[in-house]
């Protein structure tokens, strides 16, 4: 468990960087709500960008990308809303973006729900 704990923080502190380095500054790291987690959360002008962070050692057990049920898309989507809300922020395009962090590899898909 612990192990597995290290690797989100790790994953998400790589994903934080990714953004940066495409000129977004970081506004929220693991924001939480009732029913819900931000992982991360970036801005860049108007484009407020919502990014779930899923990270696996491997893909012996599946890919991370599995991990991006309807379900869990939904949650992700009510927690980004409240989000905005809950900081005040508005007249913003909000994106929903997913990452997978495979052992080091990183790979982020943008837009994706």
């Amino acid at each position: 468990r612990t192990a597995r704990i290290a690797r989100a923080r790790w994953a998400e502190d790589l994903v934080a960087r990714w953004y940066a380095r495409r000129g977004f500054t970081v506004i929220a790291r693991n924001w939480t709500m009732r029913g819900g987690e931000l992982d991360v959360v970036a801005r860049r002008g108007n484009l407020v960008v919502v990014c779930e962070v899923k990270a696996r050692a491997g893909d012996s057990h599946g890919s991370a990308w599995e991990a991006f049920t309807p379900l869990k898309q939904q949650r992700v989507r009510r927690a980004g809303a409240a989000f905005l809300r809950a900081e005040g922020i508005t007249g913003v395009r909000l994106r929903f973006d997913a990452a997978a962090v495979t052992g080091t590899s990183l790979e982020v898909r943008e837009d994706v729900f």
